[in-house]
C-alpha cells in the first residue's frame, strides 16, 4: 500500500545535504515525526506514548539495577536489600522498576483493547498486529523472569510451577523443563538463565518496537472510525490529517504527563502495594507458600490454565481422542497459550466489513462482555481453586474463547452494522461542527 501523500524532507543547509546523501537520519526523524495521523484520534490512542516511555524507563533502571545484583541464590535475596538500603536512591530506582511493569501492562492491555473495539488488526494492519502480539510475548516473559531475580518465596515456587507446565508436554516435556531449568530443579543454573534473559529480551522488544512503528508508519494509523485517509492526493489526504508534530506530540505529551502524576502517587506512597508479602521473605524449598500467585498481569490466563481440570467434559474428550496423551495439565497449558493465540488470529476471525466497533451495535454487547470477562478472570486468578472460584473460572474461560472463535465470525454474518462516514473529514466534523464552519468562513479570505 503507498504510503499517504505528504510533504517530505528537503534538505536546505550543504551540512544537511551533505548528510542526507551519505546517512539520511535528518530526514527519516523529520518524516516520522511529521508523519500525516487522522485527526479524529482520541483520547485512547495516547497508550503508545505510555508504553514508549515505559519501556525506556524499565531499560534505564534495569541497567542501573544490574550494577548492583548478584545473581547467585545465596547472594540475590540479599543483593536486592543493599540496593534497597545502601546504594544511593536504590529503594526509589527499584521501585520505579517495579511499579513500572505494571504501567507497562496497564497501558498495554489498554492498547490491545482499544485496537480489538476499533478493529486496528483489520487489512492492512494484520502485520502490525502479529508483531504487537510478539512484544506482548516477549513482554510476559520478561516480567516473568524478572519476577525471579528476588529469590523471594513466591519467586523461587512461582518458578517452579511456571517451569513445571512445559514438563506436562507429552514425551519432551522433562526434558524442555531440563533444558530451561539447566538441572532437574529449581536452581543457580536457572537463576543464572532467567537473569541473562530477563538483560537482554527488553533490547528484542525495543527492536521490535522500532518495526511496529514502521508497520503502522507504513499503512497509516488506524482511527475511530475505520476509515482509511484518502491517498488520491495530497490536498485530499491533508484534509483527513494533521501532522504528527506538533498537534498528536502535545497532546499526547499532555496525557503522559497525567499518567505520570498518578504513577508517582503509587511509586511515593504505596510502592509495594501490588507486591505479595511471600516474597518479601528468602526462598526456602523446604516451605511452601500457602497460595501461590502470579503477579497481577498474568493472573486472567493463570485463571485460564486452572479453570479445565480432569472433571471438565472437554477434557475428558481430550484425553479419550488422544489415547491419555492430553490430561488436564497439558490441556491446561494449550489454554493458556491458545487465549493469547486467538487474540493474535482476530484480523482473520473477524468476518465483518465494518472495521470499527462504533458502528457494530451488536458487537458493541459483546466486546464490552469480553472487558467484564477479562476482569472477573482477573479477579479469580487470585482466588483458591476451589468452589464457586472454580466455576467462575470455567465460565469465564469459555467465553475468553467462545468470542473469538465463535461469536466474532458468526457478528460478521448475522449484525447490520451501521454506515460509517464516507471519510474522516467528514467524522471530524460533525464532532467540531464550530471549528468546521470557521475553516468554511475562514476559505474566501484565504
Amino acid at each position: 500500500m503507498a504510503g499517504i501523500p505528504h510533504d517530505h524532507y528537503e534538505p536546505k543547509s550543504d551540512f544537511e545535504k551533505g548528510m542526507q546523501k551519505r546517512l539520511p537520519v535528518i530526514g527519516l526523524l523529520y518524516d516520522t515525526i511529521m508523519i500525516p495521523t487522522p485527526k479524529n484520534l482520541n483520547w485512547m490512542w495516547i497508550w503508545g506514548i505510555v508504553l514508549t516511555f515505559t519501556l525506556a524507563l524499565q531499560i534505564i533502571t534495569g541497567v542501573v539495577l544490574v550494577m548492583h545484583y548478584t545473581p547467585h541464590v545465596d547472594m540475590a535475596f540479599n543483593s536486592i536489600e543493599h540496593i534497597m538500603r545502601d546504594v544511593n536512591g536504590g529503594h526509589m530506582i527499584r521501585y520505579f522498576h517495579m511499579n513500572g511493569a505494571s504501567l507497562f501492562f496497564f497501558a498495554v492491555y489498554l492498547h490491545i483493547f482499544r485496537g480489538l473495539y476499533y478493529g486496528s488488526y483489520k487489512a492492512p494492519r494484520e502485520v502490525t498486529w502479529i508483531i504487537g502480539m510478539l512484544i506482548y510475548l516477549l513482554m510476559m516473559g520478561t516480567a516473568f523472569m524478572g519476577y525471579v531475580l528476588p529469590w523471594g518465596q513466591m519467586s523461587f515456587h512461582g518458578t517452579a510451577v511456571i517451569t513445571g507446565l512445559f514438563g506436562a508436554i507429552p514425551f519432551i516435556g522433562d526434558s524442555i523443563q531440563t533444558w530451561l531449568l539447566g538441572a532437574s530443579s529449581v536452581g543457580q543454573p536457572a537463576l543464572n538463565r532467567f537473569f541473562s534473559l530477563h538483560y537482554l529480551l527488553p533490547f528484542l522488544i525495543a527492536g521490535l518496537v522500532i518495526v511496529h512503528i514502521w508497520a503502522f508508519h507504513t499503512t497509516g494509523n488506524n482511527n475511530p472510525t475505520g476509515v482509511e485517509v484518502r491517498r488520491t492526493s495530497k490536498e485530499d489526504a491533508a484534509k483527513d490529517t494533521l501532522p504528527f508534530w506538533p498537534y498528536f506530540v502535545i497532546k499526547d505529551l499532555f496525557a503522559l504527563a497525567i499518567i505520570l502524576v498518578l504513577f508517582m502517587a503509587v511509586v511515593g506512597f504505596m510502592p509495594n502495594y501490588l507486591g505479595h508479602p511471600d516474597n518479601y521473605i528468602p526462598a526456602n524449598p523446604l516451605a511452601t507458600p500457602a497460595h501461590i500467585v502470579p503477579e497481577w498481569y498474568f493472573l486472567p490466563f493463570y485463571a485460564i490454565l486452572r479453570a479445565f481440570t480432569a472433571d471438565v467434559w472437554v477434557v475428558m474428550f481430550a484425553n479419550w481422542i488422544s489415547f491419555g496423551i492430553i490430561d488436564a495439565k497439558f490441556f491446561g497449558v494449550l489454554a493458556m497459550f491458545g487465549a493469547i493465540a486467538v487474540m493474535a488470529l482476530a484480523p482473520w476471525l473477524d468476518t465483518s466489513s465494518v472495521r470499527s466497533g462504533r458502528y457494530r451495535p451488536m458487537f458493541k454487547w459483546w466486546f464490552w462482555l469480553l472487558v467484564v470477562d477479562f476482569i472477573v478472570l482477573m479477579w479469580v486468578g487470585a482466588r483458591p481453586a476451589e468452589f464457586p472460584y472454580d466455576w467462575i473460572a470455567l465460565i469465564a474461560s469459555t467465553y475468553w474463547f467462545a468470542y473469538f472463535l465463535v461469536i466474532l465470525p458468526l457478528l460478521g454474518v448475522i449484525e447490520k452494522p451501521d454506515t460509517p462516514p464516507a471519510t474522516i473529514e467528514e467524522d471530524f466534523d460533525s464532532h467540531y461542527p464550530a471549528k468546521a464552519s470557521g475553516d468554511a468562513a475562514a476559505t474566501p479570505a484565504e
